[in-house]
């Protein structure tokens, strides 16, 4: 195959689309020594002194009272309303939609690190990616330059978004362009900077006939660029201004090497920091939709492009936010279709609103009649849940019909069966019970119905997790269940593993609490995966001699272990200096009885283990029991007599009483 033909120039800009792998771990090293993780954050967020840390507001929701923090001495930072946390490079991922490798890259550029290759060549195929990127590239600012630098450009293309209300700061913000009239216009300037014709046919910039022969794709129309989530161009949707009847209204670019349509929303990569400080996305048709809102000061909206919803869709929007009101045309047939698109988004674990604007109108042509605060409004007072909404609309279909309204009853159940989360689908059905005035339970035997049917079509062993009827209780029948054993054992887990980070070279008496918990946890197997894999780092440190603290996994560790390590690293309150230094009050801090805490920690594990193990021994004195066992049984008797020992001595020792 012939190599892609592209300039030095070109060449040494592709560097900034390598692949992750390509960046050498020195440079990787030099990045993290480098970086300072206020100075990083401070490019983006304005922090303030509180202590030795600083806080302020989230820049992932919107919220009033400063819940975000950084810990200087730590290198790391926590959002308490998101749950976000970590060091700089997950900021920067976070913040901005990166990858690790771009992530590594912004910060290298920060601070004046060279990025070392790994490999001295490319691949032919990572080759041809970066050809493509620069490519798009140099279409955006070719079909740009048409649009503000051409007769053509400014009489048609700019006179068409000028009628659309777009002013210069939405231009740029989008990168709108123009096609001009004619075959060739485009192709004959990228060959002439170096191109050849199989980039351009790769790109889907051109046509080829059955000749061989080529012309441009976009020709006469309006051009919006498409951007991956990292801000790169990877295609181009265009429309048509004319009112030829023989010519589609919009063209696109067709699928690449780089441009996966099922896998991209249209505006997310200029919505998504919106997106998070709101904690909600607008959902749309298409692009003028996206720029309309956009002048309306509504900026966490993308659109699917006109095309169906999907499921890699969906994961993007959820990376940002769980909370999506879709936007619905004031059109009858527009809003059938566009309701498969809502289970989707249930389907996806999504919440899900709905807001339908008034007939003949759509997000775009709303927003220019009735301007800005009036449309900020609408979106407002008229956002809806779901269930209300189809519920409403289905109402109104039936009429007084009973058995299309017993059909519609069947749909809204159907969309509830396809949330994931059961607690939601039990807050759905009781809405749904309120609203249509219908039997609870009618309608959790309706959705198990349905749950198990499709169940039985995916697996047909597959055993099926159906909701139990509302049991017909007062309240004063009703009584509190004891605590899960599993769940305590979570939970002291996480308190080891807490002390660990926090302290584990602080001195003991004759030890440190590194080592002290390694040997007095010799029998215990951590249940949680992640306090696991961070225990067994700590105990092979003590078993080799190697220093092992909270830094070694915010480098090192996986993306699961490093939100775990920053949550258990930060707190969001600390005692005010000024009952020292002003009411000379003084507080013991958890260093000053590290000892005791310590030692009460592996009790108190080590009696939650002991009661996690009662537990399941019960459930084997009761199947031994119902086989008939009693050789079983009478060993699994003695086994909970020598548990309930230990338990009482645990205890004991903790100065607890146990009644059973």
């Amino acid at each position: 195959m012939e190599l892609l033909s592209i300039t030095a120039g070109q060449f040494a800009l592709s560097l900034a689309f390598d692949f992750p792998e390509m960046i050498s771990p020195a440079t990787i090293d030099e990045v993290k020594n480098r970086m300072d993780i206020v100075d990083v954050i401070s490019d983006f967020v304005s922090l303030k002194k509180s202590g030795q840390h600083y806080k302020a507001l989230s820049p992932f929701t919107n919220e009033k009272t400063p819940s975000f923090f950084v810990v200087p001495a730590k290198g790391i930072f926590k959002d308490f309303s998101s749950g976000k946390g970590g060091d700089a490079i997950t900021f920067v991922m976070e913040h901005e939609g990166m990858s690790y490798a771009e992530a590594i890259r912004f910060l290298a550029k920060k601070y004046g690190v060279a990025i070392q290759e790994e490999q001295a060549e490319t691949s032919q195929e990572s080759q041809e990616r970066d050809a493509l990127y620069i490519l798009m590239n140099f279409a955006k600012d070719y079909y740009r330059d048409n649009l503000l630098k051409t007769e053509e450009g400014r009489s048609v293309g700019l006179t068409y978004f000028r009628e659309r209300g777009f002013n210069d700061r939405t231009l740029e913000k989008f990168e709108l362009g123009y096609a001009l009239e004619g075959w060739e216009h485009f192709s004959t300037e990228a060959i002439r900077k170096g191109y050849n014709r199989e980039l351009l046919e790769k790109a889907g910039l051109v046509v080829k006939k059955e000749d061989g022969s080529t012309y441009d794709r976009f020709r006469g129309r309006v051009i919006f660029p498409v951007h991956s989530i990292s801000g790169k161009v990877i295609a181009f949707g265009a429309r048509m201004l004319g009112k030829d009847k023989n010519q589609p209204k919009y063209i696109n670019s067709p699928e690449t090497e780089i441009y996966h349509k099922s896998n991209v929303l249209y505006g997310l990569y200029q919505a998504k920091n919106s997106i998070r400080q709101h904690d909600n996305c607008y959902l749309v048709e298409g692009y003028t939709d996206v720029i309309s809102m956009h002048q309306s000061d509504v900026d966490n909206v993308v659109a699917s492009s006109g095309t169906a919803l999907t499921e890699e869709q969906i994961k993007l929007i959820r990376r940002f936010t769980e909370n999506v009101t879709v936007l619905f045309d004031g059109d009858a047939a527009g809003i059938k279709a566009a309701l498969r698109g809502i289970d989707m988004i249930l389907k996806g674990g999504l919440n899900v609103r709905v807001a339908l604007f008034p007939d003949g109108e759509d997000p775009d042509s709303y927003s220019r009649k009735v301007g800005t605060s009036a449309f900020q409004q609408f979106l407002k007072d008229h956002a809806q849940d779901f269930i209300s909404f189809k519920a409403g609309l289905y109402a109104r279909e039936a009429g007084g019909d009973p058995i299309r309204k017993a059909e519609s009853i069947k749909e809204i159940v159907q969309s509830i069966s396809l949330i994931p989360d059961p607690v939601k689908r039990s807050v759905y059905l009781q809405e749904t019970s309120h609203q249509l005035k219908i039997s609870e339970a009618v309608l959790i035997t309706e959705l198990n119905k349905i749950l198990i049917q499709e169940r039985k079509r995916r697996d047909r062993d597959a055993p099926v997790e159906v909701m139990p009827l509302p049991a017909e209780t007062t309240v004063e029948e009703q009584t509190i269940s004891k605590l899960d054993p599993a769940t305590m054992v979570y939970y002291q887990e996480r308190e080891t593993i807490r002390l660990l980070l926090n302290y584990a070279d602080q001195a003991l008496e004759d030890n440190k609490v590194a080592s002290f918990l390694v040997q007095e946890l010799e029998d215990v197997e951590f249940t949680n995966e992640v306090f696991r894999d961070i225990y067994g780092r700590f105990k092979e440190g003590v078993e080799r001699g190697d220093r092992v603290d909270s830094q070694y996994f915010l480098q090192q560790g996986s993306a699961e272990i490093k939100k775990a390590v920053t949550d258990l690293l930060t707190s969001r309150y600390e005692v005010s200096p000024h009952w020292r230094d002003k009411y000379k009050i003084y507080f013991p801090g958890e260093a000053d009885n590290l000892g005791s805490l310590t030692l009460t920690n592996v009790l108190r594990l080590k009696f939650r283990f002991v009661q996690k193990m009662m537990d399941s021994n019960l459930q084997e004195i009761k199947k031994a029991e119902e086989k008939g066992n009693w050789d079983q049984l009478d060993e699994a008797l003695q086994t909970q007599e020598g548990l309930k020992k230990a338990e009482r001595e645990l205890a004991s020792a903790l100065g607890i009483v146990v009644a059973r």
